[in-house]
Formats: C-alpha cells, sequence, structure tokens
C-alpha cells in the first residue's frame, strides 16, 4: 500500500511540474515557447520590417526587368530572380535591382526587406517576358546573305536542337587557364541550340574546382578558311569579369604552337560597368622575335553591346585584314609581310570569365550570363 501511494504522489509531482513550466506564452515573441505554461517575463520581441510594396517593369521586348521596392525598418532589400535552374541574388540598399532575360517565359522573383540576413519578411511575385521572334529578342543589325563579287562558302544558322558535326567541344580550364589564368570550367552541359540560336551561358556554380563554368567551342579540323568576308551576327555578355570572344586560330597550331599560328579577334569585350560594356575589340597576334599584336577598337555611343545584337565582321584578303561593326568600319591592317595569316584559320566560340585581361567578377557582376549567336557565314 505504501508502495503505490508513493507511486501516485510521483507521478502527480511529474504532472504538476509539466503543467507548471514557465517560460514565454507570447506567440507574437521571437523566443516563444509553445510548451510554457505560465508566462515568466523573459518575452523579447524584433521589429521586422513591414509594409513590402514594391513595382515590377519589364522593358518592351528588351528582357530587361527592373524591381523597385520600399518598406518600413528595414536595413537592406534583397531580390532573388529565378531564371530556369538558375538564380541570381542581388543585395541593394536603395531597393533598386534590374536583371536581363534573354529567353521568352514567366519567371519568378522573391522580394526580401531584411532586417538581417535571417530576419525578414518577402513576398513572391512573377514577370512574363516575351519577344516578337524565337523566344528571344531579335532587335539589332542584320546583314545580308549575299554580297558582290563574293560566294557564301559555309555558314551556320543553328536551326536545329545541337550543335552541327563542324562544332567540337573543349573541356575543362585548359593549362594556367587557357593561358590566361581564366577562372571557369568549360563544359558541353553550358551550350544549347534551340530557335535558331546558339547559346553559351557563363554561370557561378561550383565544378571541377572552379567557381564558374561556361562554354568554348571549336572548328578545328572540320571548317577552316583563308581570306574572305566573315560575319557573326551575335548578342554578348556585360559585366566586370566577363570575357566574350568570337575568334580564329590558325589550323597549324599543333604543329607551329602559338603565337606562330596566328590568332584573329574578330570581336572581344572586357566586362565591365560603362566603357567596358560599351566596347569591343579587334586584334591579330603573331610571332615576332616573341608575340606581337595590333588592333583596334569601338565604341557604342551608348547602352551596351548586350542590349541588342550586332554583326561583328572581317574582311580578309591577301593585303589586309579589316574589322567591321554593323558594316562601320574600325580598324585594318597590313599583312602582306605577315606570314601566319595567309594559312588556313579555323573558329573559336567561348565566354571566359576572369584572366589576365578582365580580371575577376566583383561584387557588380550578375550571373549567368548569356552570349547569343544567331548566325556565322563566310563568303569568299
Amino acid at each position: 500500500m505504501k508502495r503505490n501511494l508513493y507511486l501516485l504522489i510521483l507521478l502527480f509531482s511529474s504532472f504538476t511540474f509539466i503543467k507548471c513550466e514557465k517560460g514565454c506564452t507570447d506567440p507574437l515573441a521571437e523566443n516563444y515557447n509553445p510548451e510554457a505554461k505560465k508566462e515568466n517575463g523573459s518575452c523579447y520581441y524584433i521589429n521586422l520590417p513591414s509594409n513590402l510594396n514594391y513595382t515590377i517593369t519589364n522593358g518592351v521586348n528588351s528582357g530587361l526587368v527592373e524591381v523597385t521596392a520600399t518598406a518600413a525598418n528595414e536595413n537592406f532589400f534583397t531580390f532573388v530572380f529565378f531564371d530556369g535552374s538558375d538564380s541570381t541574388i542581388v543585395t541593394s540598399v536603395n531597393g533598386q535591382a534590374s536583371y536581363s532575360y534573354f529567353s521568352a517565359g514567366t519567371y519568378v522573383i522573391k522580394i526580401r526587406a531584411n532586417l538581417s540576413t535571417s530576419q525578414y519578411i518577402q513576398v513572391l511575385d512573377s514577370v512574363s517576358v516575351a519577344f516578337n521572334s524565337g523566344g528571344v529578342n531579335n532587335t539589332g543589325y542584320v546583314t545580308p546573305l549575299n554580297y558582290p563579287n563574293y560566294t557564301l562558302t559555309w555558314q551556320d544558322e543553328f536551326n536545329g536542337s545541337s550543335l552541327s558535326s563542324d562544332w567540337i567541344h573543349e573541356i575543362g580550364n585548359g593549362s594556367w587557364g587557357w593561358g590566361n589564368n581564366e577562372l571557369q570550367y568549360y563544359r558541353q552541359q553550358n551550350t544549347t541550340v534551340e530557335n535558331g540560336y546558339l547559346t553559351i551561358r557563363a554561370k557561378q556554380e561550383t565544378y571541377g574546382g572552379f567557381n564558374y563554368t561556361s562554354s568554348r567551342i571549336i572548328t578545328k579540323g572540320n571548317i577552316f578558311r583563308k581570306y574572305g568576308r566573315i560575319d557573326i551576327r551575335a548578342k554578348i555578355p556585360y559585366g566586370q569579369g566577363l570575357w566574350p570572344a568570337l575568334w580564329m586560330l590558325g589550323e597549324n597550331i599543333s604543329s607551329v604552337s602559338w603565337p606562330s599560328c596566328g590568332e584573329i579577334d574578330i570581336m572581344e569585350m572586357i566586362g565591365g560597368n560603362g566603357y567596358n560594356d560599351r566596347t569591343v575589340h579587334g586584334t591579330i597576334h603573331w610571332e615576332s622575335n616573341g608575340h606581337a599584336s595590333y588592333g583596334g577598337h569601338n565604341s557604342l555611343s551608348s547602352g551596351r553591346f548586350a542590349d541588342e545584337f550586332h554583326v561583328f565582321s572581317i574582311i580578309w584578303n591577301q593585303s589586309s585584314i579589316t574589322w567591321l561593326r554593323d558594316d562601320v568600319q574600325y580598324q585594318s591592317v597590313d599583312i602582306n609581310n605577315l606570314t601566319a595569316f595567309h594559312n588556313d584559320f579555323f573558329f573559336i566560340f567561348n565566354v571566359a570569365v576572369g584572366g589576365n585581361w578582365p580580371g575577376s567578377p566583383d561584387a557588380s557582376t550578375v550571373f549567368p550570363q548569356t552570349m547569343i549567336v544567331d548566325y556565322v557565314r563566310v563568303f569568299q
């Protein structure tokens, strides 16, 4: 009997202890304890941001989406732009952010008003992006399919669902970052062909021991030409640390190496806000008791090359190589005494990230970045 009485007292004491557990009982408090049965005065409260309002504007046929947000009691804003399997985070103290989409579709945007990185209020919304042609903003300069005294000898209009057999993917980071201390790992997966466009996308992601991925494709051993007019219509990326290029190397590089094989840069751009994003470079490189080079550059009066398509061209003959942007000549070089440029050359299209020339991406650089090629045409 005494033993039963002892068990009864023990059970009653345990029940009393659980029933009378003290803590913060206010569900609105930061340290609310749902197990507490009695308030002990420990509750504390955080004044989260409130009154989050925003506007999303979508430029007509541009792909540029801009967001402006306001809130009370915020320290900063965070915007997340979802783009397929990628997402880009923009942190802003003034409540403004923008992102360029390159394909038509409906995209989710997350908007946060932050007290701190872990204390915030947020909303999710979406924006629909549409273009006039093929799901891509096709505005920009266009060149013809024929020229007087020329014959079209090779072209790729990228009409299909994959690259043609003319192209080969180069994989990895090469030697010393392809000789330039570049930061990306080249993958086949960063290239797509659809709706009549080739797309190379540079991403900020970890792969193969590197923090960025992109693609580099070549026609070595398949398509190589000497002399002619070459037109490439493309929309190129922007931003610090981006290095898109449409260029050529001598087909004999395997036997004579670089720079003896020669290099023709039809277009290179070193990204960066302002001047860099609106300036392209055309250059040749060759061997002359060491590395020698010559070239020039061309700048838009406003905007950036990422805003619309442009056509980057060279006219190459036995005497000279001339560079044009949208049919306007901006540089020419005499090659009469430069033997490297009287041989066959193959094509290379790539988007590098970082390297000796552009430097590394910084906090202003937006990823992913995309180079879209509409066509490449060779006339001889």
